[in-house]
């Protein structure tokens, strides 16, 4: 009988170095660097899970019942979103919208989201409150003393609450109570002021600025274009 061929028919295992060689196999592994894949895939996710932990969420509540003067409120919010995509600080945060709210929507994204900044798009009525919608779209005014306990459930997360709504200094006074910083409007504001002013104010924000900064530039911002509404929004901070 003719003795088997052992080039061909035996399996022949290498160990040498870092490299196991199969003589029967079409490749060769090597361990090293499956094992250096495998860390850079851990780190890489771990990375991404801790910076996902370090991001801040901000949160957009815009309500424009059908019943109130329409608003440029998705103008708005296409602004800041560019606005912040663009700053090299922009991994920091994360933009989080709701549209046509109702209370419930506010409280939920509240739970839900967990925002470090909750920015309100708007009307606003003064004394009344801030104008959310019904469950059929028409307007419905929240009171400040409503808002006021729902963030006071909140002071353990939000840093920073904006108000962009008409006469809303009211509830921004009542809210800085549990808030450290409350941005409101001390009388009617128009769109074009608006916008400008929250464009600004979140672009600082995202290239690293506090939040007293980012007012005052927004601020300025509108003041640059020229629009005499520079001194409407008003900073409120919590007592010391």
């Amino acid at each position: 009988m003719t003795q088997p061929n052992s080039d061909s028919t035996q399996n022949t295992f290498n160990i040498s170095g870092s490299s196991v060689g199969n003589m029967l196999g079409s490749g060769t592994m090597n361990i090293n660097e499956a094992t250096q894949q495998r860390e850079t895939e851990n780190a890489s996710v771990s990375s991404k899970t801790v910076l996902e932990r370090q991001q801040k969420v901000i949160l957009i509540l815009a309500a424009n019942p059908k019943s109130t003067p329409a608003l440029r409120l998705d103008e708005e919010v296409r602004e800041i979103d560019a606005g912040l995509r663009r700053a090299n600080q922009r991994d920091r945060f994360h933009l989080e919208q709701r549209w046509a709210v109702r209370s419930r929507d506010v409280q939920n994204a509240l739970l839900d989201l967990k925002p470090q900044v909750v920015h309100f798009s708007g009307h606003g009525e003064n004394e009344m409150g801030l104008i959310l919608e019904n469950e059929v779209g028409k307007a419905v005014a929240v009171g400040t003393e409503a808002l006021a306990g729902l963030f006071e459930l909140f002071a353990d997360r939000v840093e920073c609450v904006v108000l962009n709504a008409c006469y809303s200094e009211v509830q921004a006074e009542a809210i800085a109570k549990h808030i450290p910083y409350v941005i409101g409007m001390n009388k009617a504001i128009g769109d074009r002021a608006a916008i400008e002013f929250a464009v600004i104010f979140y672009a600082a924000l995202g290239a690293g600025e506090s939040v007293e900064f980012a007012y005052k530039l927004g601020c300025n911002a509108i003041r640059m274009a020229g629009i005499e509404e520079y001194l409407t929004p008003v900073l409120k901070k919590k007592p010391a």
